[in-house]
């Protein structure tokens, strides 16, 4: 499932260059020429914005002097949000350096100071290490950079996003915070500045001692101009206030407002070896392409592990410095992690039939209900499960590129939206197991309106809806036309694959009756999602991994993601969509500055009807469920405190806590060859299961 998927990395904005390149390649790390010279970027950055927002700040005061009183509310609500700037600008201005070099004498002495060990462990103390866990990929990724051209591909979560430390994590059960980097962590009264202490023992894969100081280089790495990472650059800027180092395992990250779990939001920021980058320069794509740094996580790739278009190794980090830590200690377990390139669907599931790979997906109803019915499952060889998770709802759908005609007309976006029979879909094709998705960031709890209902196919409506757009004429195909002559026929882009294929194959079908026309443009994984990047679809059939605890709107909505400055789509960003309006900024904002909870419920809410009013987003299915098949020497936990996975997860694979027993490994083996049957085993493991509320709709 992770290749429909695209995890969700940094979102992009080009913004003005701080340094010039230079032509001559050099060979050593430059942060420290680099930091005062970005510090007085930022500065620069800041003292224009301040001046920005004064100065419309005045405008919509003069404005308010002769509103109607229609006009004053919406002037009110702007005047506000320009006030609270004005507060950011100031409180960023005083903090001083962006990247500070500070002394342990700044460290208030009345912070309270926390550890997050209360929480219950992750994992099962049954849990055996070593062995080989193999899975296939279906395509070889282009690079294992963690940053740089490319780095946003579908695999750099198995390669860094689910195995780096952060300072400071969720709980993959409680969603409380707990420790990585950090050994303990505290906040200002203020609740902008979050302090942190590292954890002595935390090492690199190669034994080299974490330092606070290796946080400022990471800034410097992405915001380099050596490379083109313009969302790294936009995040830094707007979303952190400053970084400062204290001594080598004291620093503090200040956020521009008060956050809902700020701990963890300052946390989630991961060093860099500068050893490592010695060579960082102007040819880093090239140079790095398949060189992977020194990790704080379990897992690193050893230059044998790199077999190019056919398989890449994650070897279990030798003397790991967390494997005795709490959370830490029963996960991680497999020695190696084999990630073989399968381009063929049906191929994979062979392999795992002939026990070549030791798990497979089979939530597709096809899979577990038919292709799974064979000897290895009867005879007790592969176990079945199907986990309930409660992670929430994957935004799987059309997204909608409102600056390509004739997406940028609100009535052919709900026609295309009523023509597309998902129903039909879940009916046919998945047996009636999977839900419609309602809308996009479903399932986030109170941060989710349950009241939105995706609209239903029909045609009726569909033909209505289309007419109001002037599409009035019907071909002798079927299709739609204008007077003009116009054809209401809209590509959709995704990667092409056979469940894809499928899908769509229905829509269109459906989608003729309405008399609109589907085409459909099936790509490799990698070129669908590099043209959706550079926003040259119409529509896209793709999905992202949002994880909770809180709803991400403002990368797929923000203005600033959707167009540049001479109004042309900003390639290299997450918003798909093109979507670019006042309204939607001002609550995009709210919704990653929200210091309570229900300041976020009320603009998460508010976005949602929006998407949903304007029908830029088309939800497709959801499903609340995973289906795997194990084979018998790949152990799950039963344990108090873990049931088969920890909830919060959306690939029961990505919380670590399986492992390898070697013994049933061989055990199995040979009762392959003798004939010896075990206990056939399906079962259903719904302790976590969300159960609806009385209230819902």
């Amino acid at each position: 499932m992770r290749r429909l998927l695209t995890r969700l990395g940094f979102l992009t904005l080009l913004v003005t260059s701080c340094r010039h390149e230079s032509s001559e390649i050099t060979r050593k790390l430059e942060f420290d020429t680099f930091r005062p010279t970005y510090n007085r970027y930022i500065e620069n950055w800041l003292k224009t914005q301040q001046a920005t927002t004064e100065k419309e700040l005045a405008q919509v005061t003069t404005d308010l002097a002769t509103a109607s009183d229609a006009a004053k509310a919406a002037l009110e609500t702007h005047a506000a949000a320009l006030r609270l700037d004005q507060s950011k600008w100031q409180f960023r201005l005083g903090l001083g350096d962006f990247l500070k070099i500070g002394n342990p004498s700044e460290i208030p002495h009345d912070l309270v100071w926390e550890n997050g060990m209360d929480q219950p462990e992750i994992g099962d103390p049954a849990a055996k290490k070593g062995g080989a866990f193999r899975r296939y990929i279906p395509a070889f990724p282009p690079t294992i950079r963690p940053f740089g051209d490319n780095s946003n591909n579908s695999f750099r979560g198995d390669l860094y996003d689910n195995i780096e430390m952060p300072l400071v994590g969720f709980h993959l059960s409680t969603m409380e915070m707990i420790p990585g980097l950090a050994k303990e962590w505290a906040s200002s009264p203020d609740g902008r500045t979050i302090y942190f202490r590292l954890d002595p023992e935390a090492r690199y894969s190669d034994g080299v001692p974490v330092r606070a100081r290796d946080f400022l280089v990471a800034v410097y790495l992405r915001v380099s101009d050596y490379i083109v990472n313009p969302y790294a650059k936009q995040f830094y800027r707007e979303n952190i206030a400053q970084i400062a180092v204290y001594d080598d395992l004291t620093l503090s990250v200040s956020l521009p407002e008060a956050k809902i779990y700020g701990p963890a939001i300052a946390g989630g920021l991961s060093p860099s070896p500068p050893h490592f980058y010695t060579e960082y320069g102007p040819d880093y794509n090239d140079r790095y392409q398949w060189r992977f740094p020194p990790t704080t996580g379990a897992y690193e790739v050893r230059p044998d592990g790199i077999i190019k278009g056919v398989s890449i190794t994650q070897s279990r980090v030798k003397n790991w410095w967390a494997k005795d830590r709490k959370y830490f200690r029963y996960r991680f377990n497999p020695d190696q992690l084999i990630h073989t390139v399968v381009r063929d669907d049906s191929k994979a599931f062979e392999l795992f039939r002939a026990g070549e790979l030791d798990t497979f997906f089979l939530t597709r109803p096809q899979l577990w209900y038919e292709k799974s019915e064979i000897e290895p499952v009867h005879k007790g060889y592969i176990d079945r499960v199907t986990f309930y998770n409660q992670y929430p709802k994957i935004p799987r759908g059309f997204y909608l590129n409102v600056s390509k005609a004739p997406l940028d007309n609100r009535d052919v976006r709900i026609g295309i939206d009523q023509a597309l029979n998902w129903q039909k879909v879940i009916d046919v094709l998945f047996r009636g197991d999977y839900q419609r998705l309602n809308a996009f960031n479903e399932g986030f709890v109170n941060f989710s309106d349950p009241s939105i209902l995706a609209r239903p196919f029909n045609i009726n409506a569909a033909r209505a809806s289309f007419a109001k757009a002037g599409y009035t004429t019907e071909g002798r195909d079927g299709i739609l036309t204008k007077p003009d002559g116009s054809r209401l026929s809209v590509s959709v882009t995704y990667p092409a694959m056979p469940q894809y294929d499928q899908i769509l194959a229905i829509l269109r079908e459906e989608a003729k009756s309405c008399g609109f026309e589907l085409r459909l443009d099936g790509l490799e994984d990698n070129v669908a999602y590099k043209k959706t990047m550079q926003k040259q679809h119409e529509m896209a059939l793709t999905a992202w991994l949002i994880g909770p605890p809180v709803p991400d709107f403002h990368q797929f909505l923000h203005s600033s993601n959707a167009i540049d400055d001479k109004g042309n789509p900003r390639p290299q960003t997450n918003n798909l969509f093109v979507w670019h309006r006042a309204d939607t900024d001002v609550l995009s904002e709210k919704t990653r500055t929200a210091s309570t909870a229900d300041e976020l419920k009320d603009a998460a809410w508010k976005l949602q009807h929006i998407m949903h009013d304007e029908a830029i987003f088309l939800p497709g299915y959801s499903v609340d469920f995973v289906r795997i098949g194990s084979w018998r020497w790949v152990k799950w936990p039963d344990c108090d405190t873990t049931h088969f996975s920890p909830p919060l997860v959306y690939d029961p694979h990505e919380s670590f806590v399986f492992w390898i027993d070697e013994a049933v490994k061989a055990e199995t083996q040979a009762a392959r060859r003798t004939g010896k049957v075990f206990p056939e085993s399906t079962k259903m493991v719904d302790d976590y299961r969300l159960k609806p509320s009385p209230d819902s709709p």
